[in-house]
């Protein structure tokens, strides 16, 4: 256990300590992360929307938390993880907390705590909801970091609940099977709850045990659907019906599937929040979130997308397809070492054509000769090159390319990360943030 004389003094200081607090990073389990919610007496008034889900969740969250606000609502939300900044994982109305918000949310928790270790995650989800509570908002969304049913996030009964998507990642904590990950994440479901999936074709495991505790279960494709017309598109469900839709402003086809289930989400909690029918307009039209197929510059253009897991990779490479270049498409990968680098690989070979590899300098990040190694196995005539650190491969990839090619950053947070870091350098003018 650390110790700290004093309080940290600053947000720099507290992830420190948090970081220090527990002796694994992930340590999935209710008990511990309840007590301190319990001497915290953290009840919030208002609804509380659970998003878990392999892929999916944050734009989800990201359409959800733009809809509501355009509504006029007090949104709050929280994600994991972030990208360049802490603050970026607890918002209100779009906005990240400040760093006084957050020290003063981490010393509430650490005060009610007392010898009870927390993880990282589990001292993060208390503080953001002490901080929406002292806040006063109208509504909560709030993302699983991993799984469902013993994330930290699942000690707030949900209002509505979300699963977007069920596909292999994270095994070593959720089972190697759909089935057993399915599971997992249906246990943020809760009895006579609208419990949505947005997954076409979930493993049994989850709508079995949403009717094993009398969830009101709803899938797409069965309870609601959509309709892509040239264009728009229409949504359906049995008490809403609604034609002409702006197509969300996030890239990929499989992004009206999360789409609909926000459309869903509106309509089981419209008698306590509604929602006029522009601010739905507005907010699909006015949705951004960082690192989704995030296109930057042009000529050529640099793409971040953080899909690390096979089936992010089927969607990241449909997204390219759907969006050809006369050119080359130059990848720079880096992974952790505990993802599916094989598979993310054997999908994308079809649409990179040159790729530039790179170690992830963090505990479980794979390194160059993982990377290289791995896609040799399923490319051995691949044109690749291999460099330390993934901002080096990606200056490297810049001098490589001309104005008809454009240049795919992939495979993790972390890699999207270092390159965005240094993207204002690297684009000047051209450079065009998420707002």
């Amino acid at each position: 256990m650390p110790d700290f004389n004093s309080t940290p003094a600053d947000l720099s200081g507290w992830l420190s300590y948090l970081e220090q607090l527990h002796p694994k990073s992930i340590a999935l389990g209710l008990d511990r992360v309840s007590r301190v919610r319990d001497t915290l007496a953290l009840r919030p008034d208002f609804p509380v929307i659970t998003i878990a889900g392999t892929n999916g969740k944050g734009s989800t969250c990201a359409m959800l938390e733009r809809i509501y606000a355009e509504a006029g609502y007090r949104v709050a939300c929280y994600t994991s993880p972030h990208l360049l900044h802490y603050n970026e994982r607890v918002r209100i109305n779009g906005i990240a907390a400040s760093d006084d918000e957050l020290c003063a949310a981490f010393a509430a928790v650490e005060s009610a705590r007392q010898q009870t270790a927390l993880t990282y995650f589990e001292f993060g989800t208390l503080a953001a909801m002490w901080h929406f509570i002292e806040a006063r908002v109208d509504v909560a969304i709030l993302e699983v970091g991993l799984g469902g049913r013993l994330d930290a996030v699942n000690i707030f009964d949900p209002a509505c609940a979300v699963v977007t998507s069920i596909d292999l990642d994270h095994m070593e904590y959720l089972g190697n099977s759909r089935a057993s990950i399915g599971r997992e994440k249906a246990g943020i479901y809760r009895a006579g709850v609208p419990a949505l999936c947005g997954d076409p074709d979930p493993p049994e495991t989850l709508p079995e045990y949403a009717r094993e505790i009398r969830a009101d279960y709803r899938q797409v494709g069965w309870q609601f659907d959509f309709t892509r017309r040239n264009g728009s598109w229409d949504f359906d469900s049995a008490d809403l019906h609604l034609e002409g839709l702006p197509l969300p402003a996030l890239n990929g086809s499989f992004q009206l599937y999360n789409a609909a289930c926000v459309m869903e989400v509106v309509n089981c909690l419209g008698a306590r929040l509604p929602v006029p029918q522009q601010a739905m307009h507005d907010g699909l039209q006015r949705v951004r979130l960082a690192g989704r197929f995030q296109v930057s510059g042009s000529g050529p253009s640099i793409i971040l997308d953080v899909a690390h897991n096979p089936q992010a990779a089927q969607g990241l490479a449909e997204n390219l397809r759907r969006m050809p270049v006369s050119g080359k498409t130059v990848g720079v990968c880096g992974m952790l070492a505990d993802k599916d680098m094989t598979g993310v690989m054997r999908i994308l070979l079809g649409v990179v054509d040159d790729w530039y590899v790179a170690g992830i300098r963090q505990p479980r990040g794979a390194d160059t000769a993982a990377l290289l190694a791995c896609l040799h196995a399923v490319a051995p005539d691949a044109r690749v090159q291999g460099f330390d650190d993934v901002v080096s491969a990606f200056r490297q990839a810049c001098l490589g390319v001309g104005e008809n090619d454009r240049i795919v950053v992939f495979g993790s947070f972390y890699t999207v990360a270092d390159v965005m870091r240094v993207l204002p350098e690297t684009l000047g003018d051209a450079w065009q943030p998420i707002r």
